[in-house]
Parts: C-alpha cells; sequence; structure tokens
C-alpha cells in the first residue's frame, strides 16, 4: 500500500460515498470542495495507485473515459448504450462460484460490464 496522504485518503473516501461511477474530472471536482488546492495530476495519479493496489476498480465502457468504483465486491456493472448510465447489479454467491471455480483458479478482483438498455431508455 502507499504512503498515507490527505489526497488519497479524501479521493478513497470519496468513491466509498458514491454508488455512481465518476470519472477523474467528476473525482477532482467532488475532492476540490474538501482539498481546495488539489490538483488534478495529483487525482489522477491517487486513482492509478489506488487501482493498482486493489483498493479500487477502473471500470471501461467504451465512452472514452475511466470510471472509478469504490465497492470492490463481486458485481456486474451494467452500461445503458443509449444514456450512459452504469448500473450495479450484485450476483448470488452460489452463482459466482461456479462461474469461477474452474480447475483451483482463486479470483482476487473481476470487472463485468454488461451493455444494454436501461428501463427509463427502453420505455422511450
Amino acid at each position: 500500500m502507499a504512503n498515507y496522504s490527505k489526497q488519497r485518503e479524501a479521493i478513497l473516501n470519496e468513491l466509498h460515498s458514491r454508488c455512481d461511477h465518476p470519472t477523474a474530472a467528476q473525482v477532482y471536482e467532488s475532492v476540490r470542495q474538501v482539498i481546495p488546492n488539489i490538483s488534478l495530476g495529483t487525482v489522477y495519479r491517487n486513482l492509478a495507485s489506488l487501482v493498482e493496489s486493489g483498493e479500487i476498480l477502473s471500470v471501461t465502457v467504451g465512452d472514452g473515459y475511466e470510471h472509478y468504483d469504490g465497492d470492490k465486491s463481486f458485481h456486474l456493472h451494467l452500461h445503458c448504450k443509449c444514456c450512459g448510465a452504469i448500473i450495479d447489479t450484485k450476483v448470488q454467491d452460489e452463482k459466482i462460484k461456479n462461474i469461477v471455480d474452474f480447475d483451483g483458479f482463486t479470483p482476487e478482483n473481476s470487472v463485468c460490464v454488461v451493455y444494454g438498455l436501461c428501463k427509463n431508455c427502453k420505455l422511450q
């Protein structure tokens, strides 16, 4: 784990408090409310370090941005190709075990994205 810093803690707290999947720029704008002098570069470096250490997830959905998720538990990301929403959905533990229990494989984390239309966009 990287050295503790006030900036790193604020970024991690921000991601743990959110239910959406913000981009680095969105994290930057939020964290600036707590630490006004933080730089965008500091946010990018800390996000990369948090992903590398496994403390957060990086989610890429094909929209040109990297999104971040403070929830490391196994779950699926549903990406609406119409409105761009990224929605978390949990999967039952027994189903996960059946999927990943392959020849002694031990999963550490995973990012799975399912593409489609959310309920609101489907109704339009």
